[in-house]
This record gives structure tokens, sequence and C-alpha cells, in this order.
């Protein structure tokens, strides 16, 4: 247990050998669940998205496909996620249009009402803290901003508890404690979804206007 213990821990900061190979395989891994996440997209041209928790890089570069006219920022913890996401999307940080950076969710080091979109895939669930995460996604957000979440578990699927229970700081959300969360940090609009098939969930969340 003690080395699969250790390799699963990876996914909350990647750091070292195994944190390199957590990061090799999660851009394809989650790149399902990613997908679904994004057909839940409203109808919207951002001008600026910021993709938090970005791990590998490649929800970022869908962002950058999806939305051909937004800025795209990248806010990972792990200083492993930022060297693979600015591997990852060489190009369009090349060309102008995408930032990655090392930062904290809790206490974001990111400008006020500067973003139309946030996104957080598979990342949540190491957040410390909902209501002060979400709060600080509020900040950054223009109001009326649009924040999506997707997350692989529903909060009460047997196989994330089972990771819950060895992962140190892993916590499983069900739909009902994030949407109370978000209507606590000012997004008063919550929509969810859950996959028909899987545990999947993906939230989707409005700043209040004014």
């Amino acid at each position: 247990m003690g080395l699969f213990q250790d390799f699963v821990s990876q996914t909350r900061k990647p750091e070292g050998l195994l944190g390199k190979m957590m990061l090799s395989g999660m851009n394809s891994g989650h790149a399902k669940l990613a997908d679904w996440g994004f057909t839940h997209l409203p109808a919207m041209t951002p001008e600026k998205a910021v993709d938090l928790g970005c791990g590998g890089g490649r929800n970022a570069g869908e962002l950058l496909k999806k939305y051909p006219s937004a800025h795209v920022t990248a806010v990972d913890y792990s200083a492993l996620s930022v060297e693979k996401a600015k591997q990852y999307n060489k190009a369009m940080i090349a060309a102008g249009r995408c930032e990655i950076l090392q930062g904290d969710v809790s206490c974001l080091a990111l400008p006020e009402g500067c973003f139309d979109l946030a996104t957080a895939f598979e990342t949540i669930y190491f957040w410390p803290g909902l209501a002060q995460c979400f709060a600080q996604v509020a900040r950054v957000l223009k109001p009326g901003g649009v924040f999506m979440i997707c997350n692989e578990s529903d909060g009460t699927d047997p196989t994330s508890l089972k990771f819950e229970a060895i992962i140190d700081g892993m916590k499983n959300h069900t739909v009902e404690e994030i949407e109370a969360a978000l209507n606590a940090a000012g997004f008063p609009d919550v929509v969810s979804d859950h996959h028909p098939s899987k545990p999947w969930i993906t939230v989707l969340a409005r700043k209040r206007e004014s």
C-alpha cells in the first residue's frame, strides 16, 4: 500500500519522480471527463478565462481552442504542474494568448473582476475550504461571470471515498455541499448535472451581477 498511496497522493500536488509519472498520464486520463464538462458551458465569448488547478495544461489548451479570441490564464499549486502546462501550451504562450502561473487558490494573486470565465477540473477535492476558495474565484470574476466545476466524483461513490481515505487532504464533496458553498461565496445562480452512468458531476455557477 505504501508505494501506491505515495503515487495516488501525487494528485494533490505532484512533486519529484512520482509527480512526473502522475502528470504524464493526467491530461489523457481526465480527457473524457473534461470534454463532457465542456459541453455544459453556456454560449459565450469570454475575453479572459482562468483554469484553476490546471494540472498538465490540457484543459487550458481546450479553452484556447474553444474560445479563439480569449486569453487564458492557468494556475496550479504544483511547480511541476506549471512546468508541464507551460510545455503543453508553449505555442499559445509564445503567441501571447496564454499564461501559466504557480499559485494558491485560497489566496489568488490575480486582479479583481478580471475574468469572464473560471474553470476547475478534478481539483476542488484539495482546496482548503470551499467557501474561502470559492470567494476568491468570485473576487476575480467579473459581475455575471461563469464558474464551472467538473468532478469525477459525486461525493458518494465508493471508489472515490476509498481514495479519500488514503490521500491526505482529499475531500469528496456532494453536489449539495458544492452548491451551498457557491451560494455563500456570491454565486446565487447554480445548476448541476450528473452523468447518466458515471459518478461524474458538472456544477455551473454565475456570479452575482452587482
